[in-house]
């Protein structure tokens, strides 16, 4: 694999939206660095995907507006940080994408009308009938429902015909998309070869983002629910590998291309340390 191709490999055939990946420049990158990140930076990442400087600042502009980004100007550079309401979210994917798989304490069962989509997503909120809903339970009831029952539900005799009421042939399509199109890369890494700095940063953001898209949506159910041939655990196994595989190169790039207002960010810090030990 010669340089360049790897990149083009990852992104063929692949739609990516400006503000979902500028997410995932915070989350991965910008994070553990101190949150700030410099325009000029955040569009060269973007570029090296196919995403436009007009693009990257129209999304900026929206994200900015939906209270996820804070925005201020030294001199004639603009820089972003995360905004208060944004951090709770991005801890929340961190926790699930950078520490050993979490499995929740059971399933509550409720009752609510109009759950918003937001709350849906987020609680990973499924109909059972009518105005019932059940979720994985995380310690935290969804805002405007009522508890009805909680279940110990990571008990195997609990577990039968808990998969119905999620889509979990969507999800797994998901984690194949992921398996198929990055499981040649960490062949070849395996195989001795490597990425020069840019390519890796840029593949692991990619990566980061298309297993962050599968993980999000899973209620991470136990085992004894799950069908057979069930490839998340593939994914997972995948996604900590070729982070780990990936990331020296990575971190060099980061701080020979990425800059906040004191200059460049730094290649690691303890925070981003701790994510690839829990990795690990």
């Amino acid at each position: 694999m010669t340089q360049g191709e790897a990149v083009a490999e990852l992104t063929a055939g692949l739609t990516v939206t400006a503000a979902s990946f500028i997410v995932t420049v915070y989350g991965d990158v910008v994070v553990p660095r101190g949150e700030v990140l410099w325009m000029g930076s955040l569009i060269g990442i973007c570029a090296r995907i196919g995403i436009s400087e007009n693009l990257v600042r129209t999304a900026t502009s929206r994200l900015v507006a939906a209270g996820r980004l804070e925005g201020e100007r030294a001199g004639r550079r603009s820089f972003y940080r995360l905004a208060p309401a944004a951090r709770a979210e991005f801890s929340e994917a961190a926790r699930l994408l950078y520490a050993p798989r979490l499995r929740p304490a059971g399933w509550l069962v409720l009752a609510a009308e109009d759950v918003p989509e937001e709350t849906l997503r987020r609680f990973h909120l499924a109909r059972m009938g009518g105005d019932l809903w059940i979720c994985p339970d995380w310690g935290e009831l969804p805002p405007g429902a009522a508890l009805v029952l909680r279940s110990p539900g990571n008990d195997p005799a609990h577990c039968p015909g808990l998969a119905r009421f999620w889509d979990l042939t969507g999800l797994a399509a998901r984690y194949d998309a992921m398996i198929a199109r990055f499981g040649p890369l960490a062949a070849d890494l395996r195989a001795g070869r490597r990425l020069a700095p840019a390519e890796a940063l840029t593949a692991r953001l990619l990566l980061v983002h298309l297993y962050r898209g599968a993980l999000l949506r899973d209620p991470l159910l136990p085992e004894a629910a799950l069908p057979p041939g069930w490839s998340g655990a593939a994914a997972q196994a995948l996604f900590r590998q070729l982070y780990l595989d990936l990331t020296p190169a990575a971190e060099a790039e980061i701080a020979a291309v990425l800059e906040d207002q004191d200059g460049a960010l730094p290649a690691a810090t303890p925070t981003s340390a701790a994510r690839l030990d829990s990795l690990r």
